[in-house]
């Protein structure tokens, strides 16, 4: 049973629409695979769930229509796929000439009449799926079992199989043939052994051999310890002595850290001396402003060659440009098909895969290609490669372009109207940079005017605590009280190792409230995704406290992995969350983009398996090397050949 099927243009205008069963309208639904899937360039798949439906949905890129057919989801309706082709068939050929004279004027004026030849075709669907014949079960006469005899399948204690005492034969006679030259003295004591041994035990020929060998080496090391000559001048001094640094200390009280009264105290820190441009880099930047990606690519250079030196183009563009200008738009048209675009596609897919895209990303991003493409007509001196390439830019820009912005600073300022902090929590696997990132964004929030609180809920790593101390007296360093009024910007609240986190994070959220902080950033220990008992924990926290955003750092060497990790993080933290509504991941930090090239292919994974935007993107090691994302940028880096 159906529950509705609809026939609309792209451009949002409903041409006709069939109701199956009394209920709520089809506008939900259409919306949901409107929002998510066809304005999000996620085609690779033709079915779609929203709440308890299924949407089965197909293109006609030739007229701009879209068919969609809706049903329950624990329904099994084997015919859906015939229907919608035949549907498709049907009404294009029925509306044909109305689509090519009138266009949109036929779209909008237009009467489609098309309910009896639906009918005709749901009925012709369901009689087709019933008159096939159920699957039989092959008898045991049918199956390869019955073709064995008993005798074949019993195997008897000490039997080896035939194959691998074949192969074991095999390896024996190759090893046979290269011994048996190097060492023919052996073999033949080998056989005195045996024949004297007479019937108390046979040996086979690996054992031989191994005895052989065995043999071989234990008289080839006598002979070597005997050549051997005892050297007077060697004789080793007894005992150890212990190296000496040069810029070592030999008073062990100067390096003794482990006095409790300093631990967590900020006061009796000793003040860190450091370059201050070394840990800003850029001395031209703008104080709080994050700057996006950059990236020149080679049709750009291309094109400032161009413009610097117009005179010879302008007599090609003046002599022939404007002739097959007129040809391209006199010529007839043609339109793709799928056997034209399958072999750039298959190039395009290989070239994904190289700059990094996860494997099963690429494959879903060329079959949504594909299906937008196929039908559509393209202008005779259009090639195929450039056509399909254009359409993948495109699809690659819009799913970098998030469905909701994250605006972090405007966040922040309307936490601050309600009096309270803005809380952030970092999660991701180990050695991604959560830690490094989190004083960057500390940093550029500080820029910005908002205090910042840390929550050190890295319980487990050593070393955790002490690094963002190290961040925390160098952010103060870098904007100290006496620059914002006597207010000190940035603190550290720690409770120490093997604590619970949880706890921690909310004590620091009370702290903040209480202190007037305006952000918490909460940073978390790194964990393997399958990982339970750690996931358990990171939904736990994330459940107690309800941060305000919740971002995973993910770093942009990986390739097929950041699929995995971001999949199953959100389905640790929906399975471990008590709440109807599960709390998710909201957003993405990017890291280690400096190191990578042009191999951008992460981002591209991230987004696409996830749907949420990449808020901050860390390129480098100093406090001002955070970006936001730029989707154009990354698109260029990722079609470059």
């Amino acid at each position: 049973m159906l529950d509705f099927f609809t026939i609309f243009s792209k451009g949002g205008l409903v041409l006709w629409c069939f109701q199956g069963v009394r209920g709520p309208a089809a506008t939900a639904p259409v919306n949901a695979l409107i929002r998510s899937v066809l304005l999000q360039e996620r085609g690779g798949n033709n079915s779609f769930t929203h709440e308890a439906l299924t949407l089965k949905y197909k293109l006609d890129n030739q007229f701009e229509l879209v068919f969609v057919v809706g049903f329950q989801k624990i329904l099994t309706l084997t015919y859906v796929d015939k229907l919608i082709d035949d549907v498709h068939k049907e009404f294009r050929d029925k509306y044909r000439n109305e689509f090519q004279q009138k266009g949109a004027l036929g779209l909008l004026n237009g009467t489609f009449d098309f309910k009896d030849d639906f009918m005709r075709l749901l009925r012709d669907a369901e009689e087709s799926s019933k008159v096939r014949a159920p699957t039989v079960m092959k008898t045991f006469e049918q199956s390869l079992k019955s073709q064995k005899t008993v005798k074949c399948m019993i195997e008897t204690r000490g039997e080896k199989p035939k194959e691998k005492v074949k192969n074991k034969k095999n390896k024996g006679s190759k090893k046979d043939g290269t011994e048996a030259v190097a060492v023919p003295s052996k073999a033949s004591a080998g056989d005195k052994q045996l024949s004297a041994a007479g019937d108390k035990e046979e040996l086979t020929k690996d054992e031989i051999l191994q005895k052989n060998r065995e043999e071989f080496f234990r008289r080839h090391m006598k002979a070597g310890e005997k050549s051997r000559s005892p050297k007077p001048d060697a004789q080793k001094e007894k005992g150890k002595k212990p190296r000496v640094w040069d810029l070592g200390n030999s008073n062990a009280k100067v390096l003794d850290y482990s006095n409790s009264a300093t631990n967590g105290s900020a006061e009796a820190c000793p003040v860190e001396e450091f370059d201050p441009d070394m840990a800003l880099g850029d001395k031209n930047r703008e104080p709080g402003r994050l700057y996006d990606l950059e990236y020149e690519s080679d049709d750009e250079a291309e094109e400032e060659k161009i413009v610097q030196n117009p005179s010879k183009p302008s007599v090609k563009k003046g002599g022939l440009g404007g002739m097959f200008g007129m040809l391209k738009g006199l010529v007839g048209s043609k339109s793709l098909t799928r056997e034209d675009m399958d072999p750039v596609l298959e190039k395009m897919k290989d070239h994904l895969i190289a700059k990094n895209v996860a494997a099963e990303i690429a494959v879903q991003l060329c079959e949504s290609v594909a299906k937008k493409l196929e039908g559509k007509v393209m202008g005779t001196f259009t090639t195929v490669t450039s056509t399909v390439k254009q359409a993948l830019q495109e699809a690659l820009v819009q799913i970098l372009q998030p469905q909701r912005r994250v605006d972090v600073l405007r966040d922040v300022m309307d936490a601050q109207r309600h009096r309270r902090p803005y809380v952030v929590t970092f999660c991701g696997v180990n050695g991604v940079g959560k830690s490094t990132n989190l004083a960057k964004i500390s940093f550029w929030l500080i820029e910005n005017g908002f205090s910042v609180l840390i929550a050190a809920c890295d319980t487990f790593r050593a070393g955790a605590v002490e690094q963002l101390r190290t961040h925390t007296r160098r952010l103060n360093a870098l904007h100290p009280p006496e620059s914002h009024g006597g207010r000190t910007m940035v603190q550290l609240y720690e409770k120490g190792y093997g604590k619970d986190a949880a706890g921690i994070a909310m004590e620091a959220i009370s702290y903040a409230r209480n202190q007037g902080f305006d952000v918490v950033l909460v940073d978390t220990a790194g964990r393997m995704q399958d990982n339970a008992p750690l996931m358990t924990a990171l939904a736990k926290l994330i459940a107690v406290n309800a941060p305000d955003l919740v971002l995973f750092v993910g770093e942009a060497l990986v390739g097929n992995e950041a699929v995995d990790q971001l999949v199953k993080f959100n389905k640790a933290l929906a399975d471990h969350s008590m709440a109807q509504t599960p709390r998710l991941i909201d957003g993405i930090v990017l890291t280690k983009f400096d190191t990578i090239d042009d191999k951008v292919g992460a981002a591209i994974s991230m987004t696409y398996i996830t749907s949420k935007p990449i808020v901050f993107v860390g390129t480098g090691q100093t406090y001002c090397d955070l970006r936001s994302l730029n989707a154009k940028a990354v698109v260029a880096a990722l079609m470059k050949a």
